[in-house]
């Protein structure tokens, strides 16, 4: 979606080149209505932090964590004002390398230390941290946000032992992976197939008016969260309050057990064992949906019978527009695929990313599940070789 105010706000920066930091502040408040907590100034739609250096070197401190994290849901600018020009940084947590300051007690429960600006990623995913790049970077992170990072954040800054464990592929576990693109293939032209379709579609229709206030929710992972479970959830008494009590305004998801597995919707056929991740896709906002887990997904796809799927529905502002069910090897998903090793601990693969308009597309052109099964080899050799 655009963000105007964002985009004449970076146009500003850019052309009032002062070459000092309370000169620079001063007209930019006197232009833009922004509210001032501390040393964050914010509005509805983003948040920016200014600093000043006499070079290109920036070291200075920038903000604590925890105010960061009241202001990860929106781009978090860096405006780091030189006698050359004023320079502009994405700041949220996704372009954070580590946490510096005051951190030693950092933890995914203990929220602590601040960040400096030498900190923040100058380059992510060939994309160079700049005003030119702002709102397709914060495309990536805006379907991450803070959760997704913190136990990087941890690891990285106090050299905690990861977590997680790469799952080990030999040529016996590669062969069996590799059967499993045929199967996705074959269990697209079954009767089974259209059975998950429809079981979707039905719980979709039976919660659509409710999924539509859900999708109005700024929170990119409460709108999710929701409307995955209303979807595939299994607690009827949390569905029943997620209907009595859900609003645009939304802003905390009830505790639930998650399940620890690839998809949101798993279902059982007798040569099939499916499991299905739902997604929404806003179609006006621009944005990159994280797909999953690479080691988790090298290591269901290596079980006999497999197949993982992505349910794809459609919001405008009005309706559901459309929704699709492709396999995870269907050719154009494959080729807008994107790993993301920068939010994996050491001792993981990484994740996956979606390109946005790729599901856009496969949303507006539902019947298009073509696999091809040369690309999907080629794909898997890829992830393993992480």
């Amino acid at each position: 979606m655009k963000n105007p105010t964002l985009e004449e706000f970076i146009k500003f920066i850019t052309a009032h080149k002062t070459g000092n930091k309370s000169s620079l502040i001063s007209k930019i408040t006197a232009e833009f209505n922004f509210i001032l907590d501390r040393k964050v100034y914010y509005c509805n739609t983003f948040a920016v932090r200014f600093s000043s250096s006499k070079t290109n070197s920036f070291s200075n401190t920038v903000l604590s964590l925890s105010n960061l994290q009241k202001y990860d849901h929106i781009p978090f600018l860096v405006c780091l004002v030189t006698p050359q020009e004023n320079k502009i940084f994405l700041a949220n947590s996704t372009f954070l390398k580590k946490i510096s300051h005051s951190s030693q007690e950092l933890r995914a429960n203990n929220i602590k230390g601040s960040f400096n600006g030498s900190d923040i990623l100058r380059e992510f995913n060939g994309l160079q941290n700049n005003a030119n790049n702002i709102t397709k970077l914060f495309a990536y992170h805006c379907e991450i946000g803070f959760e997704g990072n913190l136990e990087r954040l941890v690891e990285s800054t106090n050299n905690i032992d990861p977590t997680g464990t790469k799952f080990v592929v030999d040529k016996n576990t590669e062969q069996l992976i590799f059967k499993s693109i045929e199967r996705a293939d074959n269990f697209s032209k079954t009767k089974d197939y259209n059975t998950l379709k429809s079981e979707l579609d039905s719980k979709l229709e039976k919660y659509k008016d409710l999924i539509l206030v859900a999708s109005h929710i700024e929170n990119v992972n409460i709108r999710g969260r929701i409307i995955e479970y209303l979807i595939a959830g299994e607690d009827e008494e949390l569905k029943k309050k997620l209907t009595e009590e859900i609003t645009t305004e939304y802003s905390q998801m009830p505790y639930y057990q998650t399940k620890n597995t690839l998809g949101d919707y798993l279902k059982d056929f007798e040569n099939y064992n499916t499991a299905t991740d739902i997604k929404t896709k806003i179609m006006l906002l621009n944005s990159n949906p994280k797909a999953y887990n690479i080691d988790k997904f090298l290591e269901f796809m290596s079980r006999d019978k497999s197949v993982l799927m992505f349910y794809f529905i459609g919001i405008d502002s009005t309706k559901i527009v459309n929704k699709t069910l492709v396999s995870v090897y269907q050719e154009d998903l494959i080729n807008s695929t994107i790993t993301q090793q920068h939010w994996a601990g050491r001792n993981s693969r990484g994740v996956a990313q979606f390109e946005g308009k790729t599901i856009h597309k496969l949303i507006e052109n539902p019947n298009h599940n073509t696999i091809n099964q040369q690309t999907a080899k080629a794909f898997i050799e890829k992830m393993i070789k992480l």
